[in-house]
């Protein structure tokens, strides 16, 4: 169109210039002045008209749209594919695009649709275009240059053509995504670069939204684990324990083992994978209760942790089973163990940290204590919190153990908080 423009404009111009100049006096010296000038100006406007519209400026152009729709759309699809996520955006797609409407579906129902013809066009309701069910069925896209190849029953509706483009996890079909617009001629290969780059963007973003929910599935299934491993010796000491204090202290007696009831109901039902600090902290306590009820005195603990982290959620079960490594693992019978626990934050980064002056552990043995299954008796592998901590909290976060054999041992936690993690926020 615009080459066109510039054809004609030149080409009369440049008539009226050549009249001048063949046939001096014809054309009025006006007229030759305007018609020079009006030769420099396509010009201009030529070069101008060039650069606005060369291959890589669209290219740009167009980049910059499907990022911005993928950059603003992230904070929805990590929750997943529904109806609130897709009318989101539907609607961030249709600010930053030239369609006159776009579409989300499944491979069954219109999860979203926001533009012109928004009266009509159901969300919640079934597929109708057909090339939208071969889209998903063939897994690829489709042009519809008609508005019988839409197929909207509405009489009136304005929507003359669109762009289908399939949204994919693992290279399977869950749905599309439609870019409808009211005249044919914007069904360019422009457009239709643009809809499908943006689809295999939304495509990316979904396929990690799931890898994060079936990555916090996998938490919570260790987390189960992690309850059905509580150490044996644990429990039918603290039961032989009670007993005993029956004979010799029934009221002690009594009331551990009403907190003896409380706490494995705690642990039995904690199935949220994440918990406040403060409460980690509590349920610790809870297990030193019991185990101070077998040595007495000669157990000892000490916490120095902010007020400020006390909030944070952090996965259920990260402090307990280190203590009871200390108490199992650390505690002999002719000197007492001090066990510490200390907290810390900086910016994003929370620390803890588990500590205490017994046995410790060989150098041999020091690098396999990560390694599943490695220890005395069932126990509690240290592997399990550590791949929990990394699956809850990504990169940079973890567990690390240092020990001195005869010395003591240390076992840090680090937890990376992402940006728009809220103390005391289940995320």
């Amino acid at each position: 169109m615009i080459d066109m423009v510039l054809v004609i404009a030149t080409s009369v111009i440049g008539i009226i210039s050549a009249a001048a100049i063949v046939v001096p006096g014809s054309i009025p010296r006006p007229v030759f002045i305007t018609s020079v000038i009006g030769l420099v100006m396509v010009a201009f406007g030529s070069v101008i008209a060039r650069m606005a519209t060369r291959p890589d400026h669209l290219k740009a152009l167009q980049s910059h749209q499907i990022l911005e729709i993928a950059d603003r759309s992230l904070a929805y699809l990590r929750r997943g594919l529904d109806q609130e996520t897709a009318g989101a955006v539907c609607r961030l797609a249709l600010e930053e695009s030239e369609a006159a409407a776009v579409a989300i579906t499944d491979t069954e129902t219109v999860l979203g649709f926001a533009g012109l013809g928004e009266d009509h066009h159901e969300v919640g309701g079934p597929i109708l275009t057909r090339a939208t069910r071969e889209a998903i069925e063939t897994n690829e896209h489709r042009v519809l240059a008609t508005r019988e190849e839409i197929g909207c029953p509405k009489a009136g509706c304005l929507l003359r053509a669109a762009i289908v483009v399939p949204l994919e996890i693992r290279n399977e079909p869950v749905g599309t995504l439609k870019f409808y617009y009211t005249t044919s001629r914007l069904l360019n290969e422009t457009q239709v670069t643009m809809v499908e780059g943006l689809a295999n963007l939304l495509s990316t973003q979904l396929e990690l939204s799931e890898l994060e929910r079936q990555t916090q599935l996998a938490c919570r299934m260790e987390l189960k684990a992690l309850q059905a491993q509580i150490n044996p010796h644990f429990l039918f000491n603290t039961i032989n324990t009670i007993a005993m204090l029956i004979r010799t202290d029934p009221a002690n007696a009594r009331e551990l083992l009403r907190e003896f009831a409380h706490f494995y109901r705690r642990m039995l039902e904690n199935n949220e994978g994440l918990v406040p600090l403060r409460e980690e902290l509590e349920y610790t306590r809870s297990y030193l209760t019991f185990e101070r009820a077998r040595f007495g005195e000669r157990l000892r603990l000490a916490e120095d942790v902010p007020e400020e982290i006390l909030d944070v959620v952090v996965p259920a079960f990260i402090l307990q089973p280190l203590v009871e490594n200390c108490v199992q693992h650390g505690i002999s019978a002719q000197n007492a163990l001090n066990i510490a626990i200390e907290g810390s934050r900086e910016g994003r980064v929370i620390t803890l940290l588990v500590r205490d002056d017994g046995a410790g552990i060989s150098e041999e043995d020091l690098p396999q204590v990560l390694v599943p299954g490695f220890g005395k008796g069932l126990g509690i592998a240290l592997k399990n919190i550590d791949d929990r901590l990394k699956g809850y909290f990504g990169t940079g976060s973890g567990l690390k153990v240092d020990s001195v054999e005869g010395t003591g041992t240390s076992v840090t936690l680090t937890l990376m908080l992402p940006e728009e993690w809220e103390v005391g926020r289940d995320a």
